[in-house]
This record gives structure tokens, sequence and C-alpha cells, in this order.
């Protein structure tokens, strides 16, 4: 599918009311806010996922930092994402703590595929396996998956109709010494799910965390 950049500002419940001096404020930030934020920052991932930071909202907490990430494989892209992390000092109740992760995934699909009436139980459980297939604590989960279909008329009618599979999920990471969460293994976990969207084989011998998404549509050029 296509690139991150540029796609993911159509609707992420807020996610598109962007800040572009993030960094600068997050220098400003409670200590914990700062150390989740060096922990994502630091973190290496698997060579065929290439992730930048973007510019975060700012109506959903006091402090955030978002990060957008592609999965390729040479010039094509296969699926695409974004993940904020916010942080309120004071806590949320709906959150029931002081940091929440507010992600969206999306990729290509299949008809055949797209048809599945399983298919939106497994993605979700692609989420939440990727959590605890790493040992990660968590709480209050939610989150949509939502499949689209597109048919194309008219001076479009060439292109053949195409499905998108999409997953929009929050969670509570449980926090650390210091008030502060493990980010980088959650920035790991969600490159899990993105890896296992895009169909990517697993990153090394035993990791049985990622598995291939079977009949999913062919990648697109970038």
């Amino acid at each position: 599918m296509a690139a991150a950049q540029g796609r993911l500002s159509d609707g992420t419940g807020g996610m598109d009311d962007a800040n572009g001096e993030d960094l600068e404020a997050s220098r400003a930030a409670p200590p914990p806010f700062r150390a989740a934020v060096d922990a994502l920052r630091a973190a290496r991932l698997r060579p065929q996922i290439e992730i930048e930071p973007t510019p975060a909202p700012r109506r959903l907490a006091p402090y955030a930092y978002a990060l957008e990430a592609t999965v390729v494989d040479g010039d094509q892209d296969l699926a695409d994402g974004r993940l904020v992390l916010l942080h309120d000092p004071a806590g949320h109740d709906a959150w029931r703590g002081t940091f929440r992760l507010v992600t969206l995934v999306r990729a290509e699909l299949e008809q055949e595929m797209a048809v599945d009436p399983l298919l939106p139980d497994v993605c979700w459980s692609w989420l939440t396996g990727a959590l605890q297939t790493r040992g990660l604590m968590y709480g209050e989960p939610s989150g949509t998956v939502t499949r689209a279909s597109s048919h194309y008329f008219g001076g479009l009618s060439e292109r053949p109709a195409s499905s998108q599979i999409e997953i929009r999920a929050s969670w509570t990471p449980r926090e650390g010494l210091g008030g502060v969460p493990d980010t980088a293994a959650h920035l790991a976990s969600w490159c899990d799910l993105l890896a296992q969207v895009a169909g990517l084989p697993p990153a090394g011998p035993g990791d049985a965390s990622v598995v291939t998404l079977p009949q999913r549509r062919g990648p697109q050029s970038r």
C-alpha cells in the first residue's frame, strides 16, 4: 500500500491534530515522559520497517509523541501505521494510568480474505497476541477493526476493486520503575503487528510472533 507519510491524516481519532514542535515540547515534559520518548527513539527494529517521528496530536493529552512506520520490501510498500504515546501526569480515569498508546495500522487485502467473517477477530488477536508474546502487561484495551472496499466506475472503471483492513486501537502500558512504561518493547510489539498485517515472515529462527497473512493483495510500488 502507499507510504504512511501524508496518508494517515484522514481521521484517526484526533491523530491528525498535529503539533510540529513536539521535540522541543518534550524537552520541557516530566521526566517519565522524556524517558519513555527516549526509549522509543533508541529502539532498534527489523530493517523492513521504516519509521520516523511525525507531528503528534495536541488535544488528547498534555504530552504526546508520535511515530509513523511503513513496512517495505524493496521498492514496495506492504502496510503502514502510526503509533502515538500520550501522557497525562495527573492520570486519566478512562486509561487507569498516566500513559496511553494509540495506534492506526492498515494494509490492502485480497477480496477473498476481505470477506472472511473471522477476519476482524483475527486481526484484533494479532494486536493482543503481539503484546502477550513479548510478555507485556497492559490494561483497558479498546479499538476497532474495519474492512473497506472500493469499486471504480466511469473513467476509473479499469481499476480492479480493492479492499483494505484498518486496525485502530489503544491500550494502557504498565508503568515500571519511576512510573515509566517499557515503550521500546511496546514499539517492538506494534512492529510485530505491522509485520503480521504486511504478511512478512518471522524476523528470525524460532520467532513465532509473526505469521503470514494469507491471500493478501500484492504490494504496491512506492
